[in-house]
């Protein structure tokens, strides 16, 4: 009897320690099967407040500007410039230096240069390829195409600079902005955006008016370098016709009609 009493006590002592041990938890409405368990619901509770942050910050992040053109720029511009028209002699230069019109610039320059006359078109056609008055002729020629696109180019940038003022200023008074209607992850990769963005109008605008100075310096180039090789052929000239034709006072009663100083 002692022995199977000793048994029996260490079995219901065995199960109460089992008991003991076990995940807290308790039946409801007195079914066995269904168990609240209070340290599972506690962690679900901070998943859900975690994921409720994660979401939150997600849709503060995809805030996205919805009047972004409000920044979009197109050409910069200068103070307008007029120029004096007395005669008719700068008739379209004005408009050509303030305004995008490729008409003006064209009227502009051919009101403000000298023409090439009937007569003198008639003497060039006379003169060879390589001489020096066809080498000016190209010169001017050249000048005719590069400087009305010139003119143009300086009154595309002038007139766009009112066009940008507005644009740049919002984009200035947002960036320096400190509520947070403008400092969320994507508002401010927005802002960066358009400030390329108007980096980049100005890049062109500048390149533009580059390519026009290069066209000009090379119409300068041209003519100092023809004036140098003219000032050569002229001085290889007069050596051989000094050569040829004695200029002493023992030679003076023959006439030198061809004679260059």
């Amino acid at each position: 009897m002692k022995t199977r009493v000793s048994i029996r006590r260490m079995r219901l002592t065995g199960i109460v320690a089992l008991l003991l041990a076990a995940t807290p938890g308790f039946a409801l409405f007195g079914i066995g099967d269904i168990v609240f368990d209070p340290t599972s619901y506690g962690s679900l509770v901070q998943q859900l407040t975690t994921l409720q942050m994660q979401y939150s910050t997600v849709k503060n992040n995809l805030t996205h500007f919805s009047l972004k053109q409000q920044w979009q720029t197109a050409l910069m511009r200068l103070e307008d410039l007029n120029v004096a028209n007395l005669f008719g002699e700068t008739a379209g230069i004005s408009i050509a230096l303030n305004a995008n019109s490729p008409s003006a610039s064209l009227t502009g320059w051919k009101a403000a240069t000298v023409p090439i006359s009937g007569a003198t078109t008639e003497y060039l056609g006379a003169q060879g390829t390589g001489s020096a008055q066809r080498a000016e002729l190209a010169m001017i020629e050249t000048s005719d195409a590069i400087s009305p696109d010139c003119l143009t180019a300086v009154g595309q940038y002038r007139s766009g600079r009112a066009q940008n003022t507005t644009a740049n200023s919002n984009l200035v008074a947002q960036q320096f902005d400190t509520t947070a209607s403008t400092n969320t992850e994507v508002e401010q990769l927005n802002l960066l955006n358009a400030a390329e963005a108007q980096k980049l109008s100005e890049i062109e605008s500048q390149g533009t008016l580059q390519a026009c100075l290069a066209s000009q310096m090379t119409i300068v180039n041209m003519e100092r370098r023809n004036a140098a090789a003219l000032d050569l052929n002229t001085a290889a000239l007069v050596t051989e016709q000094r050569a040829a034709d004695d200029t002493s006072a023992a030679n003076e009663g023959s006439t030198w009609a061809n004679y260059l100083p």
